[in-house]
């Protein structure tokens, strides 16, 4: 689907506004939802170490007869792995796990702040970048402060910035923080767990656009600028996913989705979250 749109990175890259994350698909499974995502037009794959299925996503890619090229690969550095030695460790084993010589996105999975050791990680991140290992780099889960540390101590801003936001979690300062640094926003857990599939607006919205409670809210994601990395193991779910660029939500119908935030996470607040 060569009409995804693209969000240009603040290192010149282009990066799908739309795609696939293979988090809690097992291994078994993720090789065809790789596959079959990237047949049905998707160019965007958001896997990590944690996940336990790099070695399956990177078996996706290869079913696949789209050009390595034309794909856009996410893989991030665990928590365990933090530090200047075991991050380099941890990318050459990611690199190994996939079969890639290079991946498109490398972030930091989670800050960890009572580590202090995210500056190290991310230096060894921009000597990665510059082995030409990495095309872009950037980090997950990072708080304001968190991202100023990074840029005051190494001079090198992230590329994106994957944060938890869905309708019942906006995470508007965040996402504000990141535009007024140039770094690109991403979703995860976009859908919120469906807990706002029901709110009458998205009901409403649905009704008028003949879509579906998951399309509109996809559909607000990329009304609102950022990426979206949307999980699914069914191929049908997988076009549905991608079938929301033929409408728009009216800016009335926006305001009232974003009258639904409720500050109420899915998944763990970063200031706390430390697990190996």
């Amino acid at each position: 689907m060569s009409d995804i749109p693209q969000l240009t990175l603040n290192d010149g890259y282009r990066l799908p506004q739309l795609g696939i994350g293979v988090w809690q698909i097992d291994e078994s499974t993720t090789p065809g939802v790789v596959s079959a995502a990237v047949e049905l037009g998707v160019r965007l794959i958001d896997g990590a170490f944690i996940y336990g299925n790099e070695a399956s996503m990177g078996e996706g890619i290869r079913q696949t007869p789209i050009p390595r090229e034309d794909l856009f690969v996410t893989s991030k550095v665990w928590n365990a792995s933090q530090g200047h030695a075991a991050a380099h460790n941890a990318i050459e084993d990611s690199l190994n796990r996939i079969g890639l010589e290079y991946l498109d996105l490398l972030l930091i999975h989670w800050p960890c702040p009572a580590r202090d050791q995210y500056v190290e990680t991310w230096r060894a991140l921009i000597e990665a970048r510059n082995a030409g290992k990495v095309r872009s780099i950037g980090v997950s889960n990072f708080n304001p402060d968190h991202l100023d540390r990074l840029i005051a101590e190494t001079g090198v801003t992230p590329a994106v910035n994957q944060i938890e936001i869905n309708p019942r979690f906006q995470n508007a300062d965040l996402r504000a923080a990141n535009d007024a640094r140039g770094i690109i926003t991403q979703a995860w857990t976009p859908l919120g767990d469906g807990r706002s599939f029901d709110a009458p607006v998205i009901s409403a919205a649905a009704k008028r656009t003949g879509k579906s409670p998951i399309q509109v809210i996809l559909r607000w994601h990329l009304q609102l600028g950022h990426s979206v990395i949307p999980r699914s193991t069914k191929r049908t779910h997988l076009a549905s996913n991608l079938d929301i660029l033929d409408f728009r939500l009216s800016d009335t119908e926006m305001a009232a989705l974003t009258a639904l935030n409720a500050d109420d996470r899915c998944g763990p607040d970063p200031i706390a979250f430390e697990a190996d």
